[in-house]
This record gives structure tokens, sequence and C-alpha cells, in this order.
């Protein structure tokens, strides 16, 4: 039988996953406080003639399609992909990318904000003894997923830079993940860098890979230290958002 391992974080009023400004916001409304609500529905029934005298419950949720775990589609990096042609939105994201045999790199001995290189991919794939084969999901365990819900999380990690990216894409990959906030390092490391050597190239680098071949990542996963390195499958469907840049998604790994 298949073992499934939740590898998704939840959406949380007080669990910190996002820069305040950026946060979800769930109203919640239970059984007796929505009696209204169903009533408006049937005409001269009362409180009485419900069950207990509740109704439904139901959540008002405010979001942005990168709150929790989603999948940003290529859309989200630059109006193009592949050297030019039109980047895809989130509905139009190939199915078959988010559905396929998954592998851990385990970087969470890394410090926080290191960019991490293709030779250091390199090293970790030798390590645990798996080639890359084409549309492999590739995750990457980093120390902030850890400190998810802790006020450093949005700071913590390691990052994923251009040159690491591109190893992987040009090796036929077409979606990763990461338990950190972003792809890329996080972002007070990499102003730092920035304005210490005026290089724009250090913006967004993981991202802006998908300038010359287009792909998907996911971010906030969680669990991912319950994954061994390899032998598990990983589906992560987005929600259909058209025209989009990115979709909420459960993430799953299947342990066969």
């Amino acid at each position: 039988m298949s073992r499934l391992i939740d590898i998704s974080i939840p959406l949380e009023n007080d669990l910190i996953s996002d820069p305040p400004q950026l946060a979800p916001r769930i109203t919640y409304f239970e059984h007796h406080g929505s009696v209204d609500s169903m009533l408006q529905y049937f005409p001269g029934a009362t409180r009485d003639d419900l069950p207990d005298g509740a109704a439904w419950a139901f959540e008002r949720v405010q979001l942005n399609t990168h709150n929790g775990t989603h999948l940003d589609a290529p859309y989200h990096f630059h109006p193009t992909m592949n050297h030019g042609e039109r980047a895809i939105t989130i509905d139009e994201v190939p199915l078959d990318w988010c559905f396929q045999r998954g592998v851990k790199l385990d970087f969470r001995h890394l410090p926080d904000g290191h960019v991490v290189s293709a030779a250091e991919v390199e090293a970790e794939l030798t390590r645990i003894g798996h080639p890359l084969a084409p549309l492999d999901i590739v995750v990457v365990n980093t120390a902030a997923g850890e400190r998810l819900g802790q006020p450093d999380y949005v700071d913590a990690g390691c990052g994923m830079g251009y040159e690491a990216t591109m190893y992987l894409l040009e090796r036929g990959v077409r979606l990763t993940g990461t338990d950190a906030w972003s792809w890329d390092a996080p972002f007070t490391h990499t102003v730092e860098k920035f304005q210490r050597t005026g290089d724009a190239s250090l913006i967004w680098e993981g991202h802006k890979a998908g300038r010359d071949i287009g792909y998907c990542h996911l971010e906030k996963l969680g669990n991912l230290k319950a994954l061994p390195s390899k032998g598990f499958r990983i589906a992560c469907f987005p929600v259909k958002i058209k025209g989009a840049s990115a979709g909420w998604t459960r993430a799953v790994a299947i342990l066969d």
C-alpha cells in the first residue's frame, strides 16, 4: 500500500508564514451564529425549525495566491519564458508536471541567506545517489522548515540562485519546491548583498531563470524532514485560477 505524507502548511490567522501585510485573513462563522444566513433561503422557517438550532458553518477567507503552500506559474516570474514565449499562467500549467517522481535535497545545514550553487546541487544528488530524469520534482529542505510560525521564518533558510536553478532546468526538471518563504534567498540577505555590490543580477535570480526555461515551483512546503531523499512521488495540482500567477495546492508525497 502507498503511504501519504502531507507536505503542505495550513492557512491560519496567527501562523507567521508571510510578512504581516501579506498575511491571510480568515473569518469563521459557526453553526449557531450563522442561523440568519440560512433562514434567508427558507422563508417562514425559524431557528426552532433547525435541529439543535444549528445552521451551517462556513468561513470567509481573504488571501492572495501566494499565501500558504502554493504553486508559482512562469507568469509570476516574468512576462515571457523560454527566451521570448508568452509565460503560461497557473491554469495553463501542464498537469503532468504536477504528479511525478520526487527527490529531496537536504540543505538544512546551509546558513540563512546562502545562495545554493550548481556544484552544491550536483554534490547532493551524488550523495543520495539520484540521477536526475526529466520532469522529476525536486524539493529543497532548508533551515526554514523548522521555523514556520516563528518571527524569523520569512528571513530563514537558504535560497536557490540562477545557477542552481538552471542546473535543474537544463536536465528536464520543470517543477521544484522549497519549505522556505521563497525559492530565492530571503530578501533581507539579498538586499544587503545588492547594496554592498551594486549587482542587480542578484535580485530574484532563481525566479528569473524562468525567462530562459519556463518552470514552476512550490513555496512554503511543510514537513519535508519526514521525506526520504528519494523513492516517492509528489502530487501538487494547483487550484485553477484563470490568468493567475499562482494557485494554492495541497501538496502530498506518496511513498510506495
